[in-house]
């Protein structure tokens, strides 16, 4: 990104900043294209806004990695470069373990699991943006996840030197306890990977497998429902306390709205998406038994190494988790 693009963009967070009075431009980056379900529900989200304010505070969705990559969004936040933005948490599961929890393989497989997860660990991913001056605004979940290849995976045995697409620090975890060859491939770039021979599989959801029609060189989808990892929308912490009460109450309102539609946006999106796949000619097939227990004792063994990283904040949401399970 150019000095230009900065200032432009950085204008848009001034502007934020100013008096109620004046129309107020923000521009948010987000990683999916148009057609993604995450993407439909924040334009829906930025409309409500819209109509919330009377026109007072406009987001514009810049989707597709259009604005912003993925990597670099959470950061452009944090500096002022941009008042909002959508990534997926694990991503930054190197910056802090609490925004890896939600991808521990196995930890939570459904969406009433998810959810409660979600809740146990909110105060924590709370806590750990507001020390990066943040503010979530509210979290999705994808579909569950399952594995991608040009072949069948009947056991461990066969992601043995697999080249595997990593996209964060759990499946780059996976990709080390499986024997596979992690390839670090953002998810605009897996078609291209895939028809070079770069990545031989991934681990992601129905809905990434339609957007990205893996069918044109794909075969296989293993069912795994591994865990649904999620997406956050969130606010530079200082832009969005400068904003009048009334339009903070709206952007709020707008949020929680958007949150509950995009759960259920999700759940819809499984269903869908897994059926689309199977329609393209993708062979959509449950896990063998000796891919399930492996990859049940791999996960077993990331929860535990999580829990020994995350500290007391950590080790209480997983806690709470546990506990609200039934």
């Amino acid at each position: 990104m150019n000095i230009f693009s900065k200032v432009s963009l950085g204008f848009g967070v001034a502007i934020g900043m100013t008096a109620g009075a004046v129309a107020q431009q923000w521009n948010m980056p987000t990683p999916y294209p148009d057609g993604n379900f995450h993407t439909r529900n924040i334009a829906q989200f930025a409309q409500d806004v819209d109509a919330a304010t009377g026109g007072s505070l406009k987001i514009t969705v810049h989707s597709a990695n259009s604005l912003i990559r993925h990597p670099e969004i959470k950061r452009a936040v944090r500096d002022g470069i941009v008042p909002i933005g959508e990534v997926l948490v694990s991503l930054h599961a190197n910056d802090a373990p609490i925004y890896g929890m939600d991808s521990i393989p196995f930890l939570a497989a459904s969406y009433p699991e998810a959810r409660m997860l979600y809740e146990a660990q909110k105060s924590a991913l709370e806590a750990q943006l507001a020390d990066e001056g943040l503010q979530l605004l509210f979290s999705v979940p994808w579909p569950p996840q399952g594995i991608y290849a040009k072949t069948e995976i009947a056991s461990m045995d066969d992601m043995q030197g697999l080249r595997f697409r990593t996209y964060n620090p759990g499946t780059g975890r996976i990709a080390s306890l499986t024997g596979a060859t992690p390839v670090q491939v953002e998810v605009s770039d897996l078609p291209t990977a895939f028809a070079t021979g770069r990545v031989e599989a991934t681990i992601t959801s129905p809905a990434t497998g339609v957007d990205s029609k893996f069918w044109d060189f794909l075969e296989y989808y293993h069912d795994t429902r591994a865990w649904l990892p999620r997406n956050m929308v969130f606010v530079n912490k200082a832009a969005f306390d400068a904003l009048d009460e009334g339009v903070r109450s709206a952007v709020i309102e707008a949020a929680a709205a958007a949150e509950e539609r995009g759960w259920a946006s999700s759940e819809e999106e499984t269903e869908k998406a897994t059926k689309a796949l199977a329609e393209n000619g993708i062979n959509v097939i449950e896990p063998s038994d000796a891919l399930r227990e492996g990859f049940l004792a791999i996960g077993a063994q990331i929860a535990q190494e999580w829990a020994d990283s995350a500290g007391e904040a950590g080790k209480a949401a997983l806690a709470a988790y546990e506990a609200a399970r039934p």
